[in-house]
């Protein structure tokens, strides 16, 4: 495994991040295909053992427990102290906490209820899931300083934003001498690579470091099309963000069987090794332990620069899919 600086951070995690959305109480949330807690702990031990040390979750994975599932594991394991753990804040989202908590009194709030879920002192990396437009981002970044300097979080970073949100937050960070976010989560794979045209572009330059969510869109750069897993049959969330566009995206992914073939090498390994010539530290979920394997062989998986071209070449734009697309209304009533 390979490791890197979170930015412009001198925190150290591995270039693959071990995404915990699923893992969590299956019967609380949005996922009903998560993990139990011992499976949760295996999955969570084995990706440690196997060199990843960023693990990241949020307050809305499976209302709660999924931050319960692994803090509990990593505190079982003995291994608080060697892991970087993200995990991210949902900005206030219903008129009566827009009329109870001030944005920055929401914060604390939040950052004090996931530290006692993860049961820990602090958070390595704490994630604005998605922009906040009920606050002002100079608000934002006061509580999130203040909180950094009260050692309850390391790092701050952002989640689904778009590159002028970023860099107008980062430079009034700068002039209000408050610390920046040092990172970005966003929708990034071979099949959604919008995020190219200024997002990576503007973290290059600021050395902001690219962590992005569904690496292997939602398994469809994992596996065959005609694979079935309970995820694909159940996750909704996923189909909406590819369903529209399964005939350009089909055409990428045979490029990706070919090649993979070619290599005698998995499609996570082709698609994973692309992704990390582009990414800082791209985020993978399992729901079982093998699956980390696949993803521990892509980060030592390398492709020739031809091989590059030939998988990038057939890309088309897309349509924005997901919480960046929606407007700050459909935001507030969908979460």
């Amino acid at each position: 495994m390979e490791y890197t600086k979170l930015g412009n951070t001198d925190i150290e995690i591995s270039r693959l991040c071990l995404g915990c959305m699923s893992l969590g109480d299956a019967s609380k949330g949005m996922h009903t295909w998560a993990v139990s807690y011992e499976e949760s702990k295996e999955i969570i031990g084995y990706a440690y053992e196997n060199g990843i040390n960023f693990f990241d979750t949020a307050m809305s994975y499976q209302a709660g427990t999924g931050e319960e599932y692994l803090g509990r594991a990593v505190k079982e394991l003995g291994i608080r102290d060697e892991v970087v753990l993200a995990t991210k804040y949902t900005p206030r989202n219903s008129e009566e906490l827009l009329q109870t908590y001030t944005g920055k009194a929401w914060i604390e709030k939040c950052i004090d209820d996931s530290l006692r879920r993860l049961d820990t002192d602090h958070i390595d990396l704490y994630i604005m899931h998605m922009w906040d437009y009920k606050t002002p981002v100079l608000e934002t970044l006061e509580a999130l300083t203040k909180a950094k300097k009260a050692g309850k979080i390391r790092a701050f970073g952002v989640s689904n934003c778009y590159a002028w949100q970023l860099a107008k937050a980062n430079m009034l960070a700068r002039k209000e001498e408050l610390d920046p976010f040092v990172s970005i989560q966003s929708h990034y794979n071979l099949l959604a690579r919008e995020d190219e045209r200024e997002i990576l572009p503007y973290c290059r330059e600021d050395n902001i470091a690219v962590t992005p969510y569904s690496s292997l869109a939602g398994g469809r750069l994992s596996r065959r099309p005609e694979e079935q897993t309970l995820r694909t049959q159940l996750d909704n969330i996923n189909r909406g963000k590819y369903g529209a566009t399964v005939e350009p995206d089909s055409r990428i992914i045979r490029r990706v069987i070919e090649i993979a073939e070619k290599r005698s090498a998995s499609m996570i390994e082709v698609s994973l090794a692309w992704l990390l010539t582009k990414a800082t530290a791209p985020i993978v979920g399992a729901t079982k332990k093998s699956q980390i394997d696949g993803f521990v062989k892509a980060a030592g998986f390398h492709l020739s620069e031809d091989e590059i071209q030939y998988l990038e070449e057939l890309y088309i734009p897309h349509k924005l899919v997901g919480v960046i697309a929606m407007n700050p209304v459909e935001i507030q009533a969908k979460i």
